[in-house]
């Protein structure tokens, strides 16, 4: 139980759960709802292939980036340097989408493109500090104490603006659309700040000399690459991994199109979409503390089965829905299955990965299986609504959650029982 912890590991855990909260200010409100639309709909007009290119080539960039680097912070033991370097880069970026306006689609693109590296790029860091936080037991409440924090923070930042957008017939809409920028900017590094002064750099191998630590990091990432998917040497973690990469492209590709598929389907607004988000940002704060609490009694894998016969179920009644209010019904559904399945995953992980290469396997399970698999659903589910409709489309992302779940139930899971606390 966490609850029985010391207060100073529990203030600990307090301090890096506020990451969480901090960065899904980014997440929600550049990439979800308020920038993909002002970018695709006013900058690029209406262009919607070209902020499709901005996500495939940032994500592309930052699933290259993040296993060498990740293996350069356990190299170096300077995690928390990485994951502030990256932050700062992040934070820097959506602040400047401020000044990014009608046809400025280069300058959106490319400012656009380093934010969301320096965000994507910094969650290999971050997931990495969970193994020195608790004990195994206790990976999946944590872990789900996270995501649930990530999810409030995005919460409490969509009201912000709600408040701060007039309505759309103000001559100054736009500029308050910019300014909601600034403010993920800002929400971001108030609320990041707490984890670089209270969490400690986790305790690894020390390295004596004066070494490359980028290149060597490549090194190892090439020996940790050819270890998993050629050698075979950890194989329970390379079949994961493929199984991360399938069911979380269906997850990834629902985040990207949720708030086109409302728009389009049916005929939501602005306003409507934030509140719309607001209330799946809740469920999916439920949804996090719940199944995390389930993951450390039943276990990760049996979490991510259930959670991803629940995606199969939203996805098929997806295709269904005529209604606002029914559509209520399957996105909350979808909130409460995202924190869910993202928080037992990232305890799976963290059990199955060995001590002191904790940021050089998990900059495989953000980078090259969580980012890359951003490209492959999201341009399936965009060419199948161009040739048929988004209907049909939403019918395709069952195919990933189906496949993954049928790769997921040839992993055993370890002994959560055989894993030793971090000492303080």
């Amino acid at each position: 139980m966490v609850q029985s912890l010391p207060l100073a590991q529990r203030s600990r855990i307090f301090a890096w759960t506020l990451f969480d909260f901090a960065n899904t200010a980014f997440s929600v409100i550049i990439v979800t709802v308020i920038y993909s639309r002002y970018f695709t709909n006013h900058v690029a007009g209406g262009q919607r292939w070209l902020w499709g290119l901005a996500v495939s080539l940032s994500m592309i960039c930052a699933a290259l980036l993040s296993p060498p680097l990740g293996a350069a912070a356990d190299f170096s033991n300077h995690k928390k340097l990485f994951l502030f370097l990256f932050t700062i880069v992040s934070v820097i970026c959506t602040g400047l989408l401020f000044f990014v306006q009608q046809g400025m689609i280069a300058a959106g693109m490319f400012i656009f493109i380093l934010a969301n590296i320096g965000f994507e790029g910094g969650l290999v860091f971050y997931d990495a500090f969970l193994p020195s936080l608790t004990s195994a037991r206790s990976y999946g409440r944590v872990s789900g104490y996270g995501f649930a924090m990530g999810y409030l923070g995005a919460l409490v930042v969509l009201l912000i603006v709600n408040v701060l957008l007039p309505e759309s017939t103000n001559p100054d809409y736009f500029f308050f659309i910019r300014l909601s920028f600034v403010v993920a900017a800002g929400f971001f590094l108030v609320f990041s700040i707490p984890m670089f002064i209270a969490v400690p750099e986790p305790i690894s191998t020390p390295v004596s000399g004066r070494i490359p630590y980028v290149r060597e990091g490549i090194k190892r990432a090439r020996a940790t690459f050819r270890a998993l998917f050629i050698k075979k040497e950890y194989p329970n973690i390379a079949r994961f991994l493929i199984a991360f990469f399938i069911y979380n492209d269906g997850i990834l590709t629902v985040i990207a199109f949720a708030a086109i598929f409302a728009d389009n389907i049916l005929h939501m607004n602005d306003k409507d979409i934030i509140i719309f988000f607001a209330i799946v940002q809740t469920s999916a704060v439920l949804g996090s503390i719940v199944f995390g609490i389930i993951t450390d009694k039943i276990g990760p894998k049996k979490t991510i089965t259930i959670t991803l016969v629940l995606w199969i179920c939203i996805a098929i009644a997806a295709y269904f829905v005529t209604t606002v209010t029914i559509f209520y019904v399957v996105a909350c559904a979808a909130g409460a299955a995202i924190g869910s399945s993202q928080s037992a995953s990232r305890s799976m992980m963290a059990l199955l990965t060995p001590r002191d290469r904790e940021a050089e396997f998990f900059g495989f399970y953000d980078g090259l299986c969580g980012k890359a698999s951003a490209v492959i659903g999201p341009l399936i589910y965009g060419l199948t609504a161009d040739l048929t409709n988004e209907r049909v489309a939403a019918l395709t992302i069952t195919v990933f959650f189906a496949v993954g779940l049928f790769v997921l139930q040839g992993i055993p899971e370890p002994d959560r029982k055989l894993t030793v606390s971090p000492s303080g």
